[in-house]
Order: C-alpha cells, then structure tokens, then sequence
C-alpha cells in the first residue's frame, strides 16, 4: 500500500524521484516509513475533528451575511451559544450511538467468513 501510493509521486517531474526517497526515508519502504505512515493515519482522524470543531465555532460566532450587505449589527440576534450547544448534544447523541455499538456489539458488521477456521492448504475462493 505505501509502495503505490507513494510512488505517484514519482511522477512529478524532477523532484519526484527525490520527493519519493525522501518520503520513504531511503530507497525502500522500511520499518521507519511504515512507522511514519502509521503515525499519520491515526493522527489525521483527530486532526480533522479539531479541524471541524474550530470551523464550526467561527461558523456560528460570524453567522451567515445578509444578501443587502448592509452593516446592521443592531438588529443581529446572538445565537452563537445555542447553536453550539445543539451541535454539541447532537455530536455526543451521536458518538454515543456509536460508543454503543461498539462496546455492546462489536461484531454486528462484521463478516461471519472471517470467524471460520482457515485452510492453510487450500486458497480462499474469494481470492480465485
């Protein structure tokens, strides 16, 4: 997975070739570029919930502009508070749900294939 994926760089003229040893630490995938790209893939969730977190407080807090485009700050009602707070409440209804799932049924999407015992001696017919 990581040979492909950052072997598109490669691609990019001039620098790709180095872009793509740089990215890998050497001249092949190793532990360090696998330890990297693990890094990377589970930071990236959190970091895009901090991400959305933060655009939807400034979202709420400068509200949506009027289509006259008259500066009329009077007549503005303050929402900001509610409207976080019924994102907030419906954010822990869901990953509560999610929570639940999880913890009371953790097997629920799973594939009833993968609980068979395998053949070491035979390939699986899915793969042929």
């Amino acid at each position: 997975g990581a040979t492909v994926i950052t072997n598109l760089f490669s691609a990019i003229p001039y620098v790709g070739p180095g872009l793509v040893e740089w990215l890998w630490g050497g001249f092949c995938v190793g532990d360090a570029t696998l330890k990297r790209f693990f890094v990377f893939h589970f930071l990236g969730p959190f970091l895009l919930l901090i991400l959305v977190g933060i655009h939807i407080v400034f979202l709420h807090d400068t509200g949506s502009g009027n289509p006259l485009g008259v500066e009329s700050d009077i007549e503005a009602i303050p929402f900001h508070s509610y409207y976080i707070l019924k994102d907030l409440v419906g954010m822990v209804v869901m990953v509560g749900c999610l929570f639940m799932v999880c913890l009371t049924m953790p097997d629920i999407f799973l594939d009833p294939v993968n609980f068979m015992p395998a053949d070491p001696m035979s390939t699986p017919l899915h793969i042929q």
